[in-house]
């Protein structure tokens, strides 16, 4: 089956038709930067020029960064606070003309990684964690998708810990990849603590350079780094359009 998947981030928008029967991206992927500000009708604006561009008329599946339910957007992480309470899926649906699903972009990634990728056939407690502009996490028992954990506002050192460990703060604050990587230790710390899980797999954009700060990492758990790049959150997003594992 093939599915249109769109990865909605804070300063990118991705998409392309996937395979599901593979996992695979059938065309090259298409990124048009996030408007500024990111309010929803940019934003629908630029789902709908992505649709166009792949002569799209199915299914679309959706990932975006907030807490998602019944294809309603319940906060708002990175984009604009007009997303808070809007009905998403149906904003998409308009401006594409297709029947949309939307899913939390880190629950996405996460559905790919579990079915194509690093977590695939894993039982027990897995946790993906994204690691970019913030922090986006995903939690799964026996295969099956915990939705809209959002780890990455969890307090830590006194804030959200997006702020201390997520490669966003590590460019602002100019750290070096070690002392960052401690940061991370102190977040991935506390979700050994309160979860004991039987795998972490990190991804996100600062997996790209995963060599340069993952030796630093200090953790009873194992890790593994994502497969699909950034490809996941499109497979994900598309994925999720099935209902499977949600």
């Amino acid at each position: 089956m093939e599915i249109l998947g769109i990865d909605i981030g804070g300063s990118g928008i991705k998409g392309a038709p996937v395979d599901l029967s593979t996992g695979k991206l059938l065309l090259a992927r298409s990124r048009i930067p996030t408007p500024a500000g990111a309010k929803p009708k940019a934003v629908a604006a630029v789902v709908a020029q992505l649709a166009r561009s792949f002569n799209w008329q199915g299914p679309i599946g959706c990932g975006f960064p907030a807490v998602v339910r019944n294809g309603v957007t319940l906060s708002a992480a990175n984009v604009h606070n007009k997303w808070v309470g809007l009905n998403a899926a149906a904003l998409f649906s308009a401006a594409t003309g297709c029947p949309v699903h939307m899913v939390n972009d880190a629950d996405a990634a996460g559905l790919a990684e579990m079915e194509y990728g690093a977590g695939r056939d894993q039982m027990g407690v897995v946790l993906l964690i994204t690691i970019g502009t913030g922090l986006g996490s995903a939690l799964f028992m026996d295969g099956r998708l915990v939705p809209n954990t959002e780890f990455g506002h969890m307090e830590l050192e006194g804030g959200d810990a997006e702020l201390l460990a997520s490669d966003a703060a590590r460019q602002r604050q100019e750290l070096s990849w070690e002392k960052w990587a401690a940061n991370l230790t102190l977040f991935l710390n506390k979700l050994e603590t309160l979860f004991s899980p039987d795998l972490f797999i990190l991804g996100g954009g600062a997996i790209k350079k995963q060599d340069k700060w993952m030796p630093y990492l200090r953790l009873r758990t194992k890790v593994a780094a994502a497969k699909l790049g950034n490809d996941a959150g499109i497979v994900g997003a598309a994925l999720s359009a099935l209902g499977k594992n949600l």
